[in-house]
Formats: C-alpha cells, sequence, structure tokens
C-alpha cells in the first residue's frame, strides 16, 4: 500500500505541472439547488437556476451513488472538465509529501483548497491558449527530463514503467508539462514584467520600517579585555592604563590578534580576541553602542564593564544603506506587487468565466 500511495505521489507531483501562485481567498461558491418548472405558473420560482453569466461560480448537487466515482466531473471552467481523480492526486501528493508532519489541514479544507487550485489552473491553461502562447518541443523536452531526474529516475523508459500500473500515460504527463509551461510564460508576460519597483519605493519602505530592520543586523567584532588584579579603585585604574597602553600599541600598527592572544583575560584570547558575527542587542547597551560608532577596522577607547576594560576592534557591520539589504527589501516589495498584481490579473479572469462545481 506505502509504495502504491508513493506512485501516486509521484504520478500527482509531475502531472502537476509547473507550480503558478494561486489567489488566495476564492470567491465563495453561490447557487441554489436546481427545482423542476412549475407548469401555467407566472409566479417567478425563488429556487430555479437562471441561465449562468460570466463571473458565477454555481453549485450543482451530486447524487450520492456517483459521489466516489473517480472519472467523475466535479466542477467546469467554462467548457473544460475537472475530474475526481485529478483533485484525489493532488491530495494523495500533498499527504506523501508531508507524512512527518503530526498536524495538518484537514480533508475537507484541502479538497477545498486543492479544487480551487484546480481551477484557477485550468483558467489560466485556457487565458494562455487564448494568447495563443507556444511551448517549443526543447523546452517541455527538458522540463520533463528535469522533473524524473528529482525521483531517481534516470530514463523515461523507467519512468513510463514505474507509472504505467497507475494507469498514467507519458503522453498525459507531458501534456500537463506542457499547460504548466504555458501558464509560466503567461504570468511572466501578463504580471512578472509589469511589476517594477523604484529606489524610491525602497528607501520609503527602509524609512518607515528602519527600527525594526535594525534589530536583524549583524556585526562582527574582536576585543582584549584587562581586568583589574585587585577590586579596589587602584586596580581598577592600573587596569585601564594598560588598557590604554595596549591600545596605542594598536595605533602604532601592533597586530591586534597577536596582542589578544598574549595579553586578554578573557576565553577568546586563544582566538585572537575574535567574539564572531553578533545580532544587535546581544551585548550591553553601552559596550554595543561604543563597537557600532566605530568605522570597520577602528579601534575603540577602553570600555569599561563589570569584567574590567575591553579595546575592542571593529571587523565589519551590516549597514540598512548596504547593497545587500537593498537588494532584500526591493525582493520583498517586488513580492508584494506580484502577488496583488497577480490577484488582480486572476479576479479579472474570474469575472469573464463560468464555472459550475459539482461537488
Amino acid at each position: 500500500m506505502t509504495v502504491r500511495l508513493l506512485t501516486v505521489a509521484l504520478a500527482a507531483g509531475l502531472l502537476g505541472g509547473c507550480a503558478v501562485p494561486t489567489m488566495p481567498g476564492w470567491v465563495p461558491w453561490v447557487g441554489t439547488k436546481t427545482a423542476p418548472p412549475v407548469a401555467a405558473s407566472t409566479t417567478p420560482n425563488p429556487d430555479a437556476l437562471d441561465m449562468p453569466k460570466p463571473g458565477d461560480v454555481r453549485q450543482r448537487p451530486v447524487e450520492e451513488t456517483d459521489a466516489a466515482v473517480a472519472d467523475r466531473i466535479i466542477a467546469v471552467v467554462n467548457n473544460d472538465a475537472i475530474t475526481l481523480g485529478e483533485l484525489q492526486e493532488s491530495i494523495v501528493s500533498y499527504r506523501a509529501e508531508n507524512a512527518n508532519k503530526r498536524s495538518g489541514p484537514s480533508d475537507e479544507e484541502l479538497r477545498q483548497d486543492f479544487l480551487t487550485r484546480l481551477i484557477d489552473n485550468r483558467l489560466q491553461v485556457q487565458e494562455a491558449d487564448r494568447e495563443k502562447v507556444v511551448v517549443e518541443e526543447v523546452e517541455l523536452n527538458e522540463e520533463f527530463l528535469d522533473r524524473i531526474k528529482r525521483y531517481g529516475v534516470k530514463t523515461e523508459e523507467e519512468f513510463e514503467k514505474l507509472v504505467r500500473g497507475q494507469g498514467v500515460t507519458v503522453e498525459a504527463i507531458k501534456r500537463r508539462l506542457r499547460d504548466g509551461l504555458k501558464v509560466q510564460k503567461l504570468v511572466r508576460r501578463k504580471v512578472t514584467l509589469r511589476v517594477s519597483v523604484t529606489e524610491a519605493e525602497i528607501t520609503e519602505y527602509l524609512e518607515a520600517n528602519r527600527a525594526k530592520l535594525e534589530t536583524g543586523l549583524s556585526f562582527h567584532a574582536r576585543h582584549i579585555l584587562v581586568t583589574p588584579e585587585t577590586l579596589s579603585d587602584a586596580g581598577w585604574e592600573a587596569a585601564r592604563i594598560k588598557a590604554e597602553m595596549l591600545r596605542t600599541q594598536l595605533e602604532d600598527g601592533a597586530d591586534f590578534t597577536e596582542l589578544a592572544r598574549q595579553h586578554s583575560q578573557d576565553a577568546t584570547a586563544k582566538d585572537g580576541g575574535d567574539l564572531g558575527p553578533l545580532k544587535r542587542g546581544e551585548l550591553a547597551p553601552e559596550i554595543e553602542s561604543e563597537l557600532l560608532a566605530l568605522e570597520q577596522g577602528e579601534v575603540s577607547r577602553p570600555v569599561r564593564s563589570p569584567l574590567g576594560f575591553h579595546v575592542f576592534r571593529l571587523e565589519s557591520k551590516d549597514s540598512l544603506d548596504s547593497p545587500s539589504i537593498r537588494q532584500q527589501i526591493r525582493d520583498i516589495l517586488f513580492r508584494q506587487q506580484f502577488e496583488a498584481r497577480l490577484d488582480a490579473w486572476l479576479k479579472e479572469i474570474k469575472q469573464r468565466a463560468i464555472i459550475e462545481v459539482r461537488i
């Protein structure tokens, strides 16, 4: 049984084609059960199902005797049918890939979610055909070989043998992959290429979220710790003077790592005083403020702590103005704009479609 489920999951994963983001919060199902016409009556029947219009999502009741038939049509998108078998394959695939999770969505939640995905995908494939999007054979073959290799299958013959027992053909798989590539191209044309993030938008986001963003920045430092021999004022003063002398040597060109190994009284001495990468907020505020005020490679004045006097050198620090941070913000804004535009585009397609649900 386990082998069979894994094989079905494999086939379902391949049949799914190329994943495309789906619209969150699908349009609620509406409509009522169809009632027989009433002869010789001019009174409108509230239970009568009027002719479907573009943008409608209709619900049709299902006979109990047909509820479990795999090839039963469970939805019609314009004139294109979706079967119960397609829905079951999607759910089996999800369950197999998430078998190690202790909890997850219920069967009913999965049924609703994957039916929505199947409908959205079918709408996009239809739109790609309407736009005359073409997938070349070389593109399809590359995608197919890449997909089967992910599952440890080296040749098409091995893969065909693997799925043949499940009633799945290579031709059907390639047809689904072709549809997925069509949708990828269409989404790129209709959504991706129409999203643009400006430098002004990045700066605006950075300033609005500066406090939150700074907490995630890191820095790297070394230090030399000089502890007082006694806890008297004279002991602390002697430690401060020694720390000042070490700082002077460093300013004159001495090697920080070697001085740390020789003079630091901290456990990091053997590593040349290396504190490693630190997140903001990990050190005491008075020490961190001294460190972050330094430029890269700069040595601090002696900083007192309950342990003694520290001489720090800032190795590096992240900055919100660095190219890497701005690129991360660009990615965040691009994703937000992409999802908003994709959502609007999917809604536009649905407004032109007639969808009937039979489940």
